[in-house]
């Protein structure tokens, strides 16, 4: 650990010097303040992947929050837990909060959660080498997570929170939503609609990519039916072609038809069929009975569908009913759609945050950022406050394996992405002052 931080002091102090001509005296200020903090700063980062927060273990996601509660008390941040009905059967979110009436009112999202659940093999914080850590949920999201409390801790060491509006909200259930979502969301999406900018730091996608805008996502159920008869008869008039075969008609339809159309994507994912078939909706476990030669009478299918849109999404629902009442003789077809995760739109507004983001980088020596293609990722909790303000997300931690034991965070960008981070929200809780 020593030796990552002497390094990472040689090289503020090498980028101080680039800095000079480009940065005010306060901003090089919070930059040396980024790299005073930065041991305590990996210790939370270390700390909170060291808690396991599988979404359904809500005690560990109310663990990962009372750290954050007591760290963000300490920056002088009204703190808050946000409890959800029982029938949600998720932990809540926390909720840390400032008032004030001057410049930008700032709107943070992260998320407590991850997918690795408590009856999963522990995966704990590690130092790989010196510029990679691994560990569960390291970099979604629990890197962007201390990113933005080492961001906001360094405005307050400098005085500069105040009279200034910022809330951060750490959602409990991201990786999976409590559903329904207007119940789960309903407090985020009202605070969110009173601020001005939202700033998302899941994952990024590369060290000079931010996130514009991010495909919406849904679910829908196909179930079909046919005349359960005589294998021998299949296909004749009398029997009919049977659920499976309706139901293989209706999945190619959807690939013929709607495949290649930019950013909308639909998968099925599960599918069962036979004489007769048995599904949970909870926990997604299906059983069938069934024999080669008996046609089937039931089938089932489940799928996501991913747009960019409301127009989209609804185009593309309308288009697979027309393909599902299309029905092969002696069957019967029918498709319900459940929404999920909205989408965000690259708005102008957001377009314009990646440019200020770009400035702030490209005068500390990191280079252009660039928006991301709006296609490329998928739903996430800014989704839900896109339409209401200005938004850009995927400016959190950088690594790999996402989700998986492999998960890694870079270690060599932390340091700087916080501190590009910093200097970026200075100069957006300054604007108009």
């Amino acid at each position: 650990m020593r030796k990552i931080i002497c390094a990472n002091f040689i090289l503020i102090f090498i980028c101080l010097i680039s800095y000079g001509q480009s940065l005010s005296d306060t901003e090089k200020e919070l930059i040396s303040l980024i790299d005073k903090n930065y041991a305590e700063t990996v210790a939370l980062l270390e700390e909170t992947v060291n808690i396991n927060s599988g979404t359904f273990n809500m005690e560990g996601v109310r663990e990962v929050g009372k750290v954050f509660e007591r760290e963000f008390a300490k920056i002088g941040f009204q703190t808050e837990w946000i409890t959800l009905p029982d029938s949600l059967r998720r932990a809540g979110h926390f909720v840390a909060s400032r008032q004030g009436t001057k410049g930008k009112k700032l709107f943070f999202i992260g998320h407590l959660d991850t997918v690795f659940e408590k009856d999963m093999p522990f995966y704990p914080f590690t130092m790989v080498d010196e510029n990679t850590a691994k560990g569960q949920g390291v970099n979604d999201m629990k890197g962007g997570n201390v990113m933005i409390f080492a961001t906001l801790k360094a405005l307050h060491e400098l005085g500069l929170l105040e009279d200034r509006t910022i809330t951060v909200y750490f959602n409990g259930d991201e990786e999976n939503a409590g559903h329904p979502s207007y119940v789960s969301r309903a407090d985020f999406i009202e605070r969110a609609k009173n601020h001005d900018y939202a700033l998302g730091y899941e994952t990024a996608q590369g060290f000079n990519i931010a996130t514009v805008a991010r495909r919406g996502a849904s679910t829908w159920t196909l179930k079909t039916s046919g005349k359960q008869v005589h294998s021998s008869g299949v296909f004749k008039p009398n029997a009919g072609y049977g659920a499976i075969y309706e139901a293989a008609r209706i999945l190619n339809s959807f690939r013929e038809e709607l495949e290649g159309e930019q950013y909308l994507t639909f998968n099925p994912g599960q599918i069962i069929g036979g004489s007769d078939i048995q599904y949970d909706v909870i926990t997604g476990e299906g059983e069938t009975l069934g024999k080669t030669n008996i046609v089937a009478r039931e089938a089932l299918v489940t799928g996501d569908l991913r747009f960019l849109g409301e127009e989209q999404k609804e185009a593309a629902r309308e288009k697979m009913r027309e393909i599902v009442s299309r029905n092969l003789n002696q069957t019967i077809a029918e498709i319900k759609f459940q929404d999920g995760i909205p989408s965000m739109i690259p708005t102008d507004g957001n377009y314009r945050l990646v440019e200020k983001l770009s400035e702030v980088s490209e005068m500390m020596g990191f280079g252009k950022v660039e928006p991301g293609d709006p296609g490329s990722r998928g739903g996430g909790d800014i989704s839900y406050v896109g339409e209401y303000l200005d938004c850009i997300d995927g400016i959190g931690a950088s690594g790999t394996g996402a989700h998986s034991p492999s998960e890694t965070i870079n270690m060599k960008e932390y340091p700087d992405l916080i501190k590009r981070s910093t200097v970026f929200v200075y100069r957006l809780l300054n604007e108009g002052v």
